[in-house]
């Protein structure tokens, strides 16, 4: 897997502090998309071990929340292979910090029967505390929503939506259990 670029110390991607890496590859080519230079695989540099490790370094102080992981399309198949296995290091090695995805697929593609869903893209899910899904869709473009930039788009509370359904019920589109903003920043128009 490739790397678009890591910014650090990135406050618009998830809450707080964060650091967030956009992975290189996506099939999706939404209209309108932020990230158009991220759509080749061979962008970018190769996201290595020496680079895993600089990322969970600069995960470490106390002042930053979080890893957010961007595009690019994380979920291609690509991309998935490489992220599940870091994933499961940044959530070992850092379990107070949270990790949020952002995908132009939705939950729906991305689990049981979906077209995107894998062993590998299970345990990518089972290390996330958000996921934003849904492709971006230039006509549904709302400045004032936080976090995601079209309304399509869903902020999901991974580990609430696997354990509903940790009977093995599918989960259809009403049935992911939404992320939950703090108040003070959901009544107000950013």
């Amino acid at each position: 897997m490739n790397y678009a670029n890591i910014k650090y110390c990135d406050i618009a991607n998830g809450i707080g502090v964060r650091t967030t890496v956009f992975v290189s590859g996506c099939r999706l080519h939404c209209k309108g998309c932020f990230n158009a230079e991220a759509w080749s695989f061979s962008a970018g540099k190769p996201f290595d071990r020496a680079v895993e490790d600089k990322v969970l370094e600069s995960l470490r102080p106390s002042y930053v929340n979080g890893l957010s992981v961007l595009g690019g399309e994380p979920t291609e198949p690509e991309n998935v292979a490489a992220l599940a296995p870091f994933l499961e290091r940044v959530r070992k090695e850092l379990p107070e910090k949270d990790i949020w995805m952002y995908s132009g697929r939705t939950w729906e593609q991305l689990t049981g029967d979906g077209d995107h869903a894998s062993p590998d893209m299970d345990r990518v899910l089972a290390c996330l505390d958000v996921l934003v899904d849904g492709p971006f869709v230039q006509d549904l473009y709302d400045i004032s929503l936080r976090f995601r930039g079209s309304s399509n788009q869903r902020l999901i509370d991974v580990p609430a939506t696997l354990r509903a359904h940790a009977d093995g019920t599918l989960c259809g589109a009403n049935d992911v259990v939404d992320w939950v903003d703090d108040p003070v920043f959901s009544t107000h128009v950013m």
